[in-house]
């Protein structure tokens, strides 16, 4: 359902105010790195440059600049950034281009120039509407600067939408229900609840091995994300992907559809991923995490610490383990020719996939458990 001709950019901006407790994401802390953001802007073009003589003639499908903290990015940067693409992508005509953002006071007052630059989706890492939710995430804003930055938003973007963490210790399904109402009532027009992870090599993670942070347990969890699919659905959201809901099929993420769809993408900045058919082969690419590391490997030639050349299984298996994300799934053909027929009717016969016409989905409660699934196809 992508085309062939088309890529995404996705642009890794990996500085921030504050590291999250969380947070696993490649970042670094944002004091006085002023120079060393001025030549890693210069890289990330440079880069952008050298991948797209390599890709050859493509047309633009989408831009994404995550991170880290792209708000904190200079509007300057961000628009030369997007001119770059254009350039060296053309023909794409109007493109989702997002750009995400914490709802601090101080990066809310970029939001106008942001928008100038030519991002026109913002999304908005709220995260909680509780103050005390807050403190325990680690975030640097209030529930009254996440108000404040919403109502600067929405004068600069037409397009707008929230994250949410969810499944904190002490957190209620009545507790949530109600968070997640209120977040609806706000007016964005797609949410992404995700569940709190407990990654290893964050804070959270020496807490959870201290025993000093304790997660709900699995039925919580579940009841938790029963609750995220009830109210949103009731509100007029369609669950689209595992952790991603939108007020119809136009308020979905473009940029998320591409790569889910295993469409390809140019991942530039440190640490940042793509997805490549170089020479007719699918390949992925990861760039040098430190930023020192990367500038010297673009100035070199060479900004990807590794890049995998996937075999034609490796391929099926990923672009099957993407579009089993979303309720579009995946072609039927795919399933056959990977000699996954059998287990995919036995998988149908227990109500976790389904078939629509000549493709096959998770269904909701198959996307409740879906890493069961994947491992019941694949292993």
């Amino acid at each position: 359902m992508t085309e062939p001709d088309t890529v995404a950019l996705y642009v890794h901006w990996p500085y921030c105010a504050r590291i999250c407790p969380y947070c696993d994401f490649n970042v670094v802390r944002d004091r006085g790195r002023t120079e060393e953001q001025a030549a890693l802007a210069d890289a990330i073009v440079a880069d952008m440059e050298a991948q797209a003589a390599r890709l050859g003639a493509r047309q633009l499908a989408s831009i994404f600049f995550g991170g880290g903290t792209p708000s904190l990015m200079p509007p300057a940067y961000v628009s030369r950034v997007i001119r770059r693409a254009r350039a060296l992508f053309p023909g794409g005509g109007e493109i989702e281009i997002t750009l995400e953002a914490n709802p601090t006071d101080a990066e809310a007052a970029r939001f106008a120039a942001l928008a100038e630059a030519g991002v026109n989706r913002l999304s908005l890492g709220v995260q909680s509407l509780d103050d005390e939710a807050l403190r325990f995430l680690g975030r640097n804003h209030s529930a009254g600067e996440a108000m404040r930055a919403l109502e600067l938003a929405r004068t600069a973007f037409g397009r707008l939408s929230i994250d949410l963490i969810y499944a904190r210790p002490g957190q209620t399904v009545a507790h949530w229900t109600d968070e997640l109402n209120r977040a609806v009532d706000l007016g964005f027009e797609h949410i992404s609840p995700y569940q709190l992870t407990i990654e290893p090599t964050t804070a959270f993670g020496r807490a959870f091995g201290r025993g000093t942070l304790v997660p709900p347990d699995e039925d919580l969890a579940a009841d938790l994300y029963e609750a995220t699919q009830t109210v949103l659905e009731a509100r007029g959201f369609d669950a689209y992907e595992v952790s991603n809901h939108a007020r119809g099929a136009a308020a979905r993420s473009a940029h998320n559809l591409h790569v889910w769809r295993g469409g390809d993408y140019v991942g530039v900045g440190p640490g940042a991923h793509g997805r490549l058919t170089l020479d007719g082969v699918r390949t992925a690419t990861v760039a040098h995490r430190g930023i020192a590391d990367y500038l010297a490997g673009v100035t070199a030639g060479q900004p990807w610490r590794e890049d995998q050349r996937f075999s034609p299984l490796e391929a099926d298996e990923e672009r099957l383990l993407l579009g089993l994300r979303t309720i579009e799934g995946v072609d039927a053909s795919l399933i056959a020719a990977m000699g996954l027929t059998a287990r995919a009717e036995d998988l149908s016969d227990q109500g976790l996939l389904a078939a629509h016409g000549a493709r096959i989905a998770a269904t909701a409660r198959g996307r409740q458990v879906l890493d069961g699934v994947l491992r019941a196809l694949l292993v």
